[in-house]
């Protein structure tokens, strides 16, 4: 089993950053895929961003790349999402995620999810 536990949600006003953790605890000696998704009010759990096991594949959805980065601690154990020039479209409920599998931009293929971080970006 692998748990994860995501921080670093909170209100930003358009244009300002954030930078989300999720933390990566249990069986991490295998090589897990790292991925962030996000869901808004009313609509689907929309793909954000993903990264290999190894650091040298990722992957982003198109409404975020170049505003939105991920990256893997020196020990592996925490995931970020650095996000920049927030939008108020933005706003969501972040989830990270794990998969055993290779890198993926569909929900379904992750095994691991965490419980979830708001943010929120006013106008």
């Amino acid at each position: 089993q692998v748990q994860l536990v995501e921080s670093g949600g909170g209100l930003v006003q358009a244009g300002g950053s954030l930078r989300l953790s999720c933390a990566v605890s249990g069986r991490t000696f295998r090589s897990y895929s790292m991925a962030w998704f996000r869901q808004a009010p009313g609509k689907e759990r929309e793909f954000v961003a993903v990264l290999s096991w190894s650091g040298d594949s990722t992957n982003y959805g198109d409404s975020v790349k170049g505003r939105l980065t991920i990256s893997r601690g020196y020990a592996r154990n925490t995931v970020y999402l650095q996000m920049n020039v927030l939008k108020p479209e933005d706003t969501a409920v972040y989830y990270c995620a794990a998969t055993v599998g290779g890198i993926s931009t569909r929900a379904r293929e992750y095994e691991y999810w965490g419980q979830g971080t708001q943010v929120t970006v006013s106008s």
